[in-house]
């Protein structure tokens, strides 16, 4: 069937409500059985190429778990209702997304920097990002929301809606596994270096297309504000290589550059610091009064990736 009014839906519940309940939201079912299932698989591999396999079982049972849930949900409500699959289609949509709340917390983190409220900002940027926030600054909590605000376009809205218009509702709530799997063992500590390798490079290909489509989405935007998008494309080509990840430093980069900021440099995760090539190093460090740009950008780059695969979905409606 066609997913056009569940893709629109699920859009349109995410710009009114932000994420659904907590007891009723994806992530947060994806979360309790990942952990409980690492549990499980731990005391049954200790070697590293055994954490690596468990890993794997892992990530493998939760994301086919996740499509062949929805699948199912799906072809039942249909036999019912087109729209009742609809409206179940609708839903898994908008839990899959993180638009609204996305801009909602960097709001929050620009209102405390704006007061003067240093303690309060590292709190909320906390929420944000994995990186230590106890002794950052003023311009390092910015650096970190900003930056951040412009990675998660990716992961809370592009490669939801990429996905949701590629393969229906299924495929976006699968992709949801993905990037739940990845948030909470895609690290390179101790504990998830071996077990989490599996979630880790299955994040990285999820996001491989849809980092790419965030980026030309962020040049889009910014062509139509008349900002300088073409230094944009060119901390694109420049610096976003340098990045650790493969698909980050795309929308990291281009919103640097579209906006002069300078993004990078110092930062330290479980007290392990790490030096981050400077993306569009001829920019200023950001400071709060960016946020509001930054999020200006990345909620223009939204809107019209929801436009342009709506479009596509619409018209692969139409012709097939």
């Amino acid at each position: 069937m066609s997913w056009i009014w569940a893709f629109a839906g699920g859009y349109l519940l995410d710009a009114l409500f932000g994420d659904p309940p907590r007891r009723t939201h994806p992530v947060c079912l994806f979360a309790r059985a990942a952990l409980g299932g690492e549990k499980i698989l731990r005391r049954l591999a200790s070697s590293p190429l055994g954490l690596r396999l468990a890993g794997a079982i892992l990530v493998l049972t939760l994301v086919g778990g996740a499509w062949t849930a929805g699948w199912l949900v799906l072809r039942a409500a249909e036999e019912l209702s087109p729209w009742l699959a609809s409206a179940f289609g609708g839903w898994m949509i908008f839990s899959s997304l993180a638009r609204r709340d996305l801009l909602r917390a960097v709001g929050e983190v620009e209102r405390a920097l704006s007061r003067g409220s240093l303690g309060t900002a590292r709190e909320k940027v906390s929420e944000l990002v994995g990186r230590d926030t106890a002794c950052l600054s003023a311009e390092e909590v910015a650096r970190a929301a900003a930056e951040s605000a412009s990675e998660n376009l990716v992961d809370g809205v592009v490669a939801p809606l990429f996905y949701a218009a590629l393969g229906g509702p299924a495929l976006a709530l699968a992709y949801r596994a993905v990037n739940t799997l990845d948030s909470l063992f895609g690290y390179r500590d101790e504990r998830c270096l071996h077990f989490g390798w599996a979630a880790a490079r299955l994040d990285d290909l999820a996001n491989f297309l849809p980092a790419r489509l965030g980026g030309l989405l962020l040049l889009g935007a910014a062509f139509g504000e008349g900002l300088p998008w073409k230094s944009g494309a060119l901390a694109w080509r420049l610096f976003a290589p340098a990045h650790p990840s493969p698909n980050a430093g795309i929308p990291e980069a281009v919103t640097a550059g579209c906006l002069g900021l300078r993004f990078g440099g110092t930062n330290s995760y479980g007290g392990r610091v790490e030096e981050r090539a400077l993306l569009w190093p001829s920019g200023r460090p950001p400071r709060a009064e960016d946020l509001p740009r930054v999020m200006g950008l990345v909620n223009r780059a939204s809107h019209l990736g929801f436009v342009l695969f709506g479009v596509g979905l619409l018209a692969r409606t139409v012709l097939f």
